[in-house]
């Protein structure tokens, strides 16, 4: 079918096109009648305005890219839609792309997200290379990063304080009486994995031989984790750190005697569910809605940049 054109509405309303164009855009020089004529007209015809027309106009294209490592983790779905539901009340759309912590598929993922011309991007950096985000600081275009960041290049970003939260993991672990503990990360290319497991090992050196832990690095998407799951519950552990939340729920379905179970995102705060095991959190409102202002006022034309590390806490089983 044709799309509907000004033209085509100035034909039926019998104006011109510039009247048209100042109704649509609420310009003065038009009257109230005319602008109600006008708009019911466009909207019976299924008009919809030209988002590329709109850009040249004003340079904005009032919508912004999240790209995130896996949208199927329940966790970064959360602070998608809080960062949706706040874009659009300043009236952004919001695009996802995700990128399977793939290098590749995240220049891609990238590259796209320019090519549409978007105001600003909110990414959870694949960390395996510094590139991606050395090609989107040359690119000029704005952009923070949310949950990740690195220590060598200088970016506006938002994390949690993941050396605390494996503090206090272990903390937790420890003051339940646990001796033996499987610490399941990630790789340590990424800054949360890195950060929480200088946490574990600080407590845990803290409490000298009073309890020991293992670590078991996985790949949180790719790879066979049957293997390493088994390991851990034919292992005699009587606690478990997991990196996040799912993997905690994968651990528990290779478990047939109960353990001491901590990980970090507190999923269950969204998504209530029958396991129950203490999870690391911060505000995910938070930490959204931080990433957008950031981001926005980046586009806006704020040139220092915001280095902000939210608090976290536990949050056990009975809450």
């Amino acid at each position: 079918m044709k799309r509907v054109t000004l033209a085509d509405i100035a034909k039926k309303c019998g104006v011109s096109v510039n009247t048209v164009s100042h109704a649509l855009n609420d310009k003065p020089d038009i009257s109230e009648n005319t602008k109600e004529l006008i708009k019911n007209t466009a909207k019976k015809m299924g008009y919809i305005g030209n988002a590329s027309a709109s850009f040249l106009r004003s340079g904005l294209s009032k919508t912004i890219a999240v790209i995130v490592g896996d949208i199927s983790n329940p966790h970064f779905s959360i602070l998608i839609k809080e960062i949706e539901v706040a874009a659009r009340e300043k009236g952004y759309t919001v695009f996802v792309l995700n990128t399977d912590e793939n290098e590749v598929l995240e220049h891609q993922a990238i590259v796209a997200a320019i090519n549409k011309n978007v105001d600003g991007i909110i990414l959870c950096p694949v960390q395996s290379t510094t590139a991606n985000v050395e090609f989107l600081i040359k690119s000029g275009i704005p952009f923070t990063l949310m949950g990740r960041c690195f220590s060598n290049i200088k970016t506006n970003y938002v994390v949690l304080d993941d050396k605390n939260s494996g503090y206090i993991a272990a903390e937790y672990i420890i003051n339940s009486g646990m001796k033996k503990t499987a610490v399941i990360t990630a790789n340590p290319n990424i800054s949360s994995a890195k950060e929480r497991m200088n946490g574990i090992s600080e407590y845990y050196k803290k409490c000298g031989d009073k309890a020991v832990f293992d670590t078991f690095v996985l790949d949180t998407l790719e790879g066979e984790h049957s293997a390493v799951m088994e390991k851990i519950a034919l292992g005699g552990y009587d606690s478990a750190v997991c990196f996040n939340d799912v993997l905690a729920l994968e651990l528990l379905s290779y478990l047939e005697n109960d353990i001491k179970i901590v990980s970090f995102d507190n999923i269950r705060s969204r998504f209530p569910m029958p396991y129950k095991f203490a999870s690391v959190t911060s505000s995910k409102t938070k930490m959204s809605h931080q990433a957008l202002k950031i981001l926005l006022d980046a586009i806006g034309g704020k040139k220092e940049l915001v280095e902000t590390i939210l608090p976290t806490r536990i949050a056990d089983a009975t809450n």
